[in-house]
């Protein structure tokens, strides 16, 4: 679920949601704000994998929160 697999397609794996929020996130914005824009995002689909891939992204260290709202983590 995570990770792409033979009968997972990347863009459904958690790590595709993960790619597809970080497009999304370019400027600092709250989790709420960020869902309204992905929410008809088909390979989001439903608010669990939205979280999902919010949590998997915060333990990469790909975003951080900061003063209530969701930032990119610069390389």
């Amino acid at each position: 679920m995570i990770l792409p697999t033979k009968h997972i397609p990347q863009h459904e794996a958690l790590l595709g949601v993960g790619a597809t929020t970080l497009a999304h996130l370019r400027e600092p914005i709250t989790v709420s704000g960020l869902w309204e824009r992905l929410r008809s995002e088909p390979n989001v689909g439903t608010f669990e994998r939205f979280v999902l891939a919010l949590n998997l992204l915060y333990l990469i260290g790909a975003i951080d929160i900061e003063h209530g709202l969701l930032v990119r983590v610069a390389a």
